[in-house]
């Protein structure tokens, strides 16, 4: 039997504490922030402020709740408690600030205090709740506040399952042993973790150990044996996981969802949905816009020069594919000569196709690709996302190249994290297409910035800029 520690028995005592830490963190940081904008010999606030405040911490008890803020922290990573704070903040502010222009009272509140208090406040919750991760982590190195599990399972889920436990310690969790029906596994080791018997053992462990949780890591064909195991632990009182066995498959975005009160894995999903969709297209234009106003001159003087150096028009038009597998018209300034595909279009090569002298130089410097910022803001791409390909390619590649299709989850973009790690041009696709994948699955708004910021130190020259 093992013993239980005051963390362990505890544990939920985090939770409520929490829910009366964070509203005196906002609290504090309104006070703070009053201390900054004014005085901090005066840190009374005045009435209305202190109405206003009381108001925020009545949302933050109401809606912090719907971003998992007081779920189990177990298991989970420091930026993805820190992604929810901020978020479950920001839509605490968002409501703060529109109820004041709706009563129009906003008049009779510093708006730099406001500002003020807005980064308190976030800057204490996530303080507040990084240290005490911080501090389970501390004791989950020491052997306290440990959850000793056991897996059901020992076949190629079960050995992915106790992977990410082992090289995940700060998790907190102890796996005593795994179980499976498979006579050749029986005493064999994953990771220094032993298959101690068969999937009829298991009543009889849980009987004579202290064990927290069971983890199911079963194949889908196994159906009728999870219905018997759960028939014979039906006493017990100890938590039951059940891992999907879908890293088969090939995952985009998966997650687990509700419809209709049943739940359902969702194997391939696009990130560009809902909010995600929104806050995307307004990215898009903010950006586009920006740029095509700062550059605007050096456009006309491109423009100009495409038109002086060879005959034909200024922008080249090709048909891509997009979001969807829509198609559109790519925009690009004119590179080469107007008949340089007359006897068709070949993957490859960039290096050996004809050029003019100005179009080598555009090339060369991506400048050609500006056009496409009119291609933003009409909708047809985005700033960031997978480069968009010729339709008779895409007809090629999906059928030759894993996942191919998959990037098309997303608009295609000017930049992308396969441009700015340098697979462009004549590169290998299957990496291109890997690193579309990786931008997919692990889409946000932060990793758009950063996409963006590389692009304008490394992403315009490179030596694969054809």
């Amino acid at each position: 039997m093992f013993g239980k520690s005051i963390l362990r028995s505890y544990s939920g005592f985090i939770n409520v504490f929490s829910r009366f830490s964070d509203p005196l963190a906002i609290a504090v940081a309104a006070f703070v922030a009053y201390g900054l904008r004014f005085s901090f010999s005066e840190m009374d606030l005045p009435k209305d402020y202190r109405i206003l405040v009381l108001f925020s911490i009545l949302c933050t008890v109401l809606i912090f709740p719907m971003f998992g803020m007081y779920d189990s922290w177990r298991g989970k990573g420091l930026l993805s408690q820190a992604r929810a704070i901020m978020m479950a903040w920001l839509t605490v502010g968002i409501l703060i600030i529109v109820i004041l222009f709706v009563l129009k009272i906003s008049a009779g509140f510093s708006r730099l205090w406001l500002v003020w208090w807005m980064l308190l406040g976030m800057l204490f919750l996530i303080v507040f709740r990084m240290t005490v991760f911080g501090y389970l982590q501390y004791q989950r190195k020491r052997g306290k506040n440990i959850r000793h599990i056991i897996i059901v399972g020992a076949g190629e889920l079960g050995v992915k399952v106790v992977n990410r436990i082992s090289n995940s310690p700060w998790m907190g969790f102890k796996i005593m042993g795994l179980f499976d029906d498979n006579e050749g596994l029986l005493e064999s080791n994953v990771d220094d973790v032993k298959v101690i018997g068969s999937i009829s053992d298991v009543e009889q462990y849980i009987s004579k150990h202290e064990i927290d949780e069971i983890w199911i890591a079963l194949p889908l064909r196994s159906e009728k044996r999870m219905k018997e195991l759960l028939h014979e632990i039906r006493f017990y009182t100890v938590n039951i996981k059940l891992v999907p066995d879908i890293f088969g498959f090939s995952l985009m975005n998966h997650s687990i969802t509700e419809i209709a009160g049943l739940p359902v894995v969702n194997i391939s999903k696009s990130p560009m949905d809902g909010a995600n969709s929104v806050l995307k297209r307004v990215e898009d234009v903010f950006i586009a816009l920006t740029i095509l106003l700062i550059v605007s001159p050096l456009m006309l003087v491109l423009a100009i020069g495409v038109k002086f150096s060879s005959s034909g028009p200024v922008f080249y038009r090709q048909e891509r594919v997009s979001w969807n597998g829509g198609r559109f018209m790519m925009y690009k300034f004119r590179s080469m000569p107007v008949d340089n595909e007359k006897n068709g279009v070949v993957w490859g090569g960039a290096q050996g196709k004809e050029a003019t002298g100005f179009g080598k130089f555009l090339r060369k410097t991506s400048l050609d690709e500006l056009p496409q910022f009119f291609n933003v803001l009409v909708g047809d791409m985005s700033i960031v996302g997978p480069r968009p390909e010729r339709t008779e390619f895409v007809d090629k590649f999906k059928s030759e190249i894993p996942g191919y299709m998959q990037k098309h989850m997303v608009k295609a973009g000017i930049t992308g994290w396969a441009q700015v790690n340098g697979w462009r041009g004549d590169t290998c696709l299957n990496k291109r297409i890997e690193c579309d994948l990786y931008y997919i699955e692990n889409w946000s708004l932060w990793f758009d910035l950063k996409i963006i910021f590389l692009t304008i130190f490394k992403g315009f020259i490179n030596k694969n800029a054809y």
